[in-house]
């Protein structure tokens, strides 16, 4: 909150200014980001945590705030860090947290600020990876109270760390629980949020995140910007972007922050959880994809592209024309309106490849179609195509590969 009751108390008011055209209307208070504008005699006061963003700037209609910006060392960022939330399941590192560091990695250099990650959790064994994989700090809440992921828990000290230091970006995968408990961030925090982002970047002339994302069933592209509130956030799907090997080189930082667990309020308490036992292999993480579509003809016929994933060691898949049928869990559903994958090998059995299918698989590195119908647009996108009938084609697959 603002501290002091004139600007020259503020460590900012060498590079802002409210000038005497301000009536205090209080409009920059509500643009602030930060909540570092009150009204104190009847006149706009910045508080220290200002970190000279121009919000208000924006916001007044009298053009009594202006900004000065200070002179910047030679390498020095005027840029907020970008944060990454890092998702751990069982003190383990998930995949996408890895996806996300390295287009973090790519943004924050192009902003010329610092890549930071932020982890919660109990015994995370390896929080050190996340400096390998591109971050310069982590910081790392641990609690056996966070062990679980508990929603309460993780919004409030995420608000907490983010009020304290003031990012410009906050990225999480859109995984269930990053869909979950990031949106009620960026609403207490009264800052804009774009859900299941495709694409990110900078507009390196006004250092705005753009952030792109499909719509409208994924026939259009939206591009997004949040020009007025901080920080910055987008939640974006897994295996949309690729992973950097771990550099064992990098030196970073890890902080450790302790848990304030008294502070909150918890509404929801965890009773138990149960796993999903139907995937043999978890289809986000599988290497290898082998997917069937409404070209099956009854669910009972998934029994062949299951015995052709247990060959290969593979994960099943599913098109939503199949899930919406009924023929298998949704848990399973490939597409715009399922999992996004990118599998070393992706095989698609009776899928005519709709655009909503296609953007959630089209990045894996090998695609194989199987379809009777040679028009079928999944055949565009394929890197190797079988014209024919599945129920003659996937069975000799099968026994070929018994050998």
């Amino acid at each position: 909150m603002p501290q002091g009751n004139s600007m020259e108390e503020n460590a900012s008011s060498r590079y802002i200014q409210v000038g005497e055209e301000c009536t205090g209307c209080g409009l920059c208070t509500f643009a602030c980001p930060f909540g570092q504008i009150q009204i104190t005699g009847g006149r706009a006061v910045i508080g220290e945590g200002c970190n000279l963003c121009g919000a208000c700037v924006k916001a007044c209609g009298q053009r009594a705030i202006s900004i000065t910006a200070p002179e910047k060392k030679a390498g020095e960022s005027s840029q907020g860090e970008v944060w990454v939330f890092a998702e751990q399941h069982q003190g383990t590192i998930r995949n996408a947290t890895y996806e996300l560091l390295a287009k973090g990695r790519e943004l924050a250099d192009k902003l010329n600020t610092g890549l930071v990650a932020v982890c919660f959790g109990d015994n995370v064994v390896d929080a050190g990876s996340l400096i390998a994989h591109g971050a310069d700090k982590v910081y790392l809440v641990e609690s056996a109270d966070l062990a679980t992921n508990q929603e309460d828990y993780l919004t409030y000290e995420m608000v907490r760390l983010i009020k304290e230091h003031r990012p410009a970006v906050v990225l999480a995968a859109a995984t269930m629980l990053g869909r979950a408990f990031i949106p009620r961030v960026a609403a207490i925090l009264n800052t804009g949020l774009t859900a299941d982002c495709t694409g990110l970047d900078i507009d390196p002339e006004r250092h705005l995140l753009i952030q792109t994302r499909p719509t409208f069933g994924g026939n259009v592209m939206a591009t997004i910007i949040c020009p007025e509130r901080r920080p910055q956030m987008a939640t974006v799907r897994p295996r949309v972007f690729r992973k950097n090997p771990p550099d064992s080189g990098r030196r970073g930082e890890v902080i450790r922050v302790d848990f304030r667990k008294e502070a909150i309020t918890a509404k929801t308490r965890l009773l138990s959880f149960i796993a999903d036992i139907t995937d043999k292999v978890k289809l986000e993480d599988a290497d290898i994809i082998v997917s069937g579509g409404r070209g099956l003809g009854k669910a009972e016929n998934f029994s062949l592209i299951a015995e052709l994933a247990g060959v290969l060691g593979a994960a099943v898949g599913a098109s939503r024309a199949a899930v919406d049928e009924g023929w298998i869990p949704y848990s399973h559903q490939v597409g715009q309106t399922g999992k996004t994958v990118s599998p070393r090998l992706y095989i698609a059995c009776g899928i005519s490849g709709a655009i909503q299918h296609l953007a959630g698989m089209q990045t894996s590195e090998c695609i194989v179609a199987i379809n009777n119908n040679p028009d079928a647009p999944i055949f565009q996108v394929a890197h190797y195509g079988i014209v024919g009938d599945l129920f003659q084609v996937v069975p000799l697959l099968i026994r070929k590969l018994k050998g």
